[in-house]
């Protein structure tokens, strides 16, 4: 369990759509949960599967991410708790297909979701990470959820042309630290839906791991099974079967990412 004052915000993003970033986030949080953590996730994608994946339904989110952002209304109003010990969701609607419409005109547009995890309403008392699904697009609720964390992981799919589109997010990382975050970092990039029997996804690793180095986890999530039913059951994989290859996977991710925020902490202090 994280020492820290304040949550640790991790947002996954991915402009491509069908990468992994809601499964990841579901299941990352169940497996820090799982560790002792606190974890708030915040849903900003408008189809709303992280909310669905963990059992929350439409009639349960009477006010949403939406209300966050738009109507200005605190977070500790639209927390929603779940089925997973430790974990609670800040819930979304459709209603947030039109933010980017409704946004334009506030001058503070960007900093909306900083302010509303700022706001001193006791909502992140306790935690110890905040995870944000983010829609599969550079839109103003991804470049919300870039200027409230403090990094950013990335869910790749081992498949050709996995890497090409990796460009673009590095350069809205890159706008987002000159202009608004300059600590925003790069958690780490992910390999999801890997089949290691497969000789194309065995070649995007070594592209991954040559381009990125030490970017890449070393964890990689392997195409399951398991893991695809689990939202049909609205339970992450580590409850749907603890023991399945999908689950390790993310028990793995969970501990890597603890170790490397306790080896950063540690190289701080000594610093």
């Amino acid at each position: 369990m994280s020492d820290r004052s304040s949550p640790r915000v991790v947002a996954v993003a991915n402009q491509k759509g069908g990468v992994g970033k809601t499964t990841t986030t579901i299941n990352l949080a169940a497996a820090l949960a799982r560790l002792g953590n606190r974890v708030l996730i915040i849903d900003l994608d408008p189809q709303g599967n992280a909310s669905t994946g963990l059992g929350v339904d439409p009639d349960r989110r009477s006010l949403s991410t939406y209300d966050l952002l738009i109507e200005g209304r605190p977070l500790a109003e639209i927390l929603v708790d779940t089925e997973v010990e430790r974990v609670t969701i800040a819930p979304a609607t459709t209603d947030l297909s039109s933010a980017d419409i409704e946004l334009v005109a506030n001058e503070r547009r960007s900093y909306l979701l900083k302010d509303a995890l700022s706001a001193k309403d006791g909502a992140g008392n306790g935690l110890d990470y905040i995870l944000i699904d983010c829609p599969p697009s550079l839109n103003l609720l991804t470049v919300n959820a870039m200027v409230a964390a403090d990094s950013i992981l990335i869910p790749l799919q081992s498949e050709f042309f996995a890497l090409e589109g990796l460009s673009q997010l590095m350069l809205t990382i890159r706008e987002i630290r000159q202009a608004a975050n300059p600590s925003l970092r790069i958690e780490g990039v992910l390999l999801t839906m890997h089949d290691n029997r497969n000789r194309l996804a065995q070649q995007v690793e070594r592209d991954a791991r040559d381009t990125l180095g030490e970017l890449v986890f070393e964890t990689i999530v392997p195409r399951n099974v398991r893991v695809s039913e689990a939202p049909s059951f609205a339970i992450p994989v580590i409850d749907y079967d603890p023991m399945s290859k999908g689950s390790l996977a993310y028990k793995a991710l969970a501990d890597e990412i603890v170790a490397r925020y306790q080896n950063t902490t540690a190289a701080v202090v000594e610093a």
